[in-house]
């Protein structure tokens, strides 16, 4: 059954959270999180096509950013996943631009729970994630069942968003002006069905 929390006044709200969270730490509150982009960040955000202020990390016990999976989610969030070569289990970080309600955490999951103030709980379908709250945007820390919900607990603590260092070690340079573009070329000598065999037919320059 999709367990759901009706909105309550913050007064009452207030206290029941305090019990049901128990040992769970703030998830919100963290000062760095309204940290302004870097220009470093901006630049090489901006050429994968996302939005800087959307772009975080995030750290686990045991898990590391496979940095082949970095990329755009949605319209220009952004995605990463995190792996832990021991144990063999995903942690994938997803933001992305919106809110969370009561309606949207429960849609497709088994269950739902409001941990804190604009700090979310669900599972459902073989996974389970934290969904936290942003301005404008919300930080979802998605694992595999097998893997804990401390784990991802502690990784919804720790999201924040990069500088110095992290930035090189999380994003790609941005190209340098008039660079050559670094994706993918189409070719006019493939025909679009068939074994891909280049064309002889065509005109100079394909």
């Amino acid at each position: 059954m999709i367990r759901t929390v009706r909105s309550l006044p913050l007064l009452l709200l207030a206290p029941l959270l305090l019990t049901a969270c128990g040992s769970e730490r703030s998830v919100q509150g963290e000062t760095r999180d309204a940290d302004a982009p870097t220009a470093e960040l901006v630049a090489r955000a901006g050429a994968l096509g996302i939005a800087p202020e959307l772009v975080y990390v995030t750290g686990a016990p045991g898990f590391t950013l496979a940095r082949q999976s970095v990329g755009v989610y949605g319209g220009d969030g952004f995605s990463a996943t995190y792996v832990s070569r021991q144990e063999g289990g995903q942690l994938r970080l997803y933001v992305d631009r919106g809110t969370m309600s009561p309606t949207e955490c429960a849609a497709g999951q088994q269950m739902c729970e409001l941990v804190e103030e604009g700090v979310w709980y669900r599972s459902g379908r073989g996974t389970h994630e934290y969904a936290v709250v942003k301005e404008g945007h919300v930080v979802r820390l998605e694992g595999d069942a097998d893997v804990s919900r401390d784990v991802l607990h502690e990784a919804a603590r720790d999201a924040h968003r990069p500088s110095g260092e992290e930035v090189t070690e999380l994003l790609p340079p941005a190209p340098a002006d008039g660079a050559a573009p670094t994706g993918p070329v189409e070719r006019g000598d493939l025909p679009p069905a068939g074994d891909g065999a280049p064309r002889n037919d065509v005109d100079a320059g394909g």
